[in-house]
């Protein structure tokens, strides 16, 4: 999805907060919707990194924490051309990883223990440079705006609950209750929508152009089977909290939810993704030697890594 059609879509989400505003509680829920959308953007706009790693609890690192998926990350970022970005570490089985800000200046990657304790070396960085791609494109920033949009209408479907029930002084309902019931059901599904065919589009082209960082695209497919086999047994405490986020994260932490969840997945089949990167690695006619792992049930047994040469040499 290119830029132009993501601005659509977005201009689209927008005003959709503003119509059920107004149908909810006229031109005062107009106003306090503007506000709210208004509100929103920008203060994403200047915080979508804080917020979304305050909410995965997330723990900078640098190079003396660990020194090794540092490492990894300056070396990616310097074969796309970006600034370092902040590395961040989030304690949690499930492996997967983001990365958020609003734009490369101000950038942060982050990946779960789960992900650098499972993971070879070479499919660390397929990871990473997936996510680097993100930052690379500025789309760090189009998804934590969707995410807050999603929120705001979250929101807003709340406030027609609460205004569903009010009468004015002649004894007439505020608002339509028709209105209001369709509007509590039919906003987080408009919102969730949005985000998947974001995050969908982005996710493809973040393949792409990761696997071209790295210069191995089977590096990151045999690390997104391995993460599709996490997510699907391992849950995702932090994301669960927050499932507004689950779009920026690689693999979909949802995945061990379940139930409904799983019919409004942010990110596309990963058996799609996983073909078309070993389809790239065909046409570049690259190998993968992974390192092997000596456990048979990688989401059960911690595995300590030893020292091992760098991807590139």
């Amino acid at each position: 999805m290119n830029y132009f059609k993501t601005a659509l879509l977005l201009a689209a989400l927008t005003g959709f907060v503003l119509v059920a505003g107004y149908l909810l509680g006229g031109q005062s829920g107009l106003v306090i919707a503007l506000v709210a959308a208004l509100g929103m953007n920008l203060f994403a706009y200047w915080n979508s990194d804080k917020m979304v790693l305050r909410m995965a609890n997330a723990q900078e690192v640098g190079p003396g924490d660990a020194s090794e998926f540092y490492g990894i990350v300056q070396e990616l970022a310097g074969r796309a051309g970006l600034p370092m970005p902040r590395v961040y570490i989030i304690d949690e089985e499930q492996p997967n990883a983001f990365a958020t800000g609003r734009n490369p200046e101000n950038a942060a990657v982050a990946a779960t223990t789960g992900l650098l304790r499972h993971l070879s070396r070479e499919e660390i960085a397929g990871v990473m440079a997936h996510e680097l791609s993100h930052v690379r494109h500025r789309d760090t920033l189009i998804m934590t705006i969707a995410a807050t949009l999603a929120g705001a209408i979250g929101m807003l479907a709340s406030f027609g609950g609460l205004m569903g029930g009010g009468r004015d002084s002649e004894g007439r309902p505020l608002v339509n209750p028709i209105v209001a019931i369709a509007a509590m059901f039919l906003a987080p599904m408009a919102a969730m929508l949005v985000q998947m065919a974001i995050s969908r589009g982005r996710e493809y082209e973040a393949d792409r152009a990761g696997a071209e960082i790295c210069g191995q695209p089977q590096w990151l497919a045999a690390a997104l089977a391995k993460l599709h086999a996490g997510t699907q047994q391992i849950p995702n405490r932090a994301a669960e909290a927050n499932p507004a986020t689950a779009h920026m994260y690689i693999a979909n932490p949802l995945a061990a939810v379940g139930g409904m969840a799983s019919l409004f997945s942010t990110h596309p089949p990963m058996e799609e993704r996983i073909a078309r990167l070993e389809a790239m690695a065909g046409e570049m006619g690259g190998g993968y030697r992974a390192t092997a792992r000596p456990n048979t049930n990688p989401w059960t047994t911690a595995v300590p890594q030893a020292p091992r040469r760098g991807p590139w040499g």
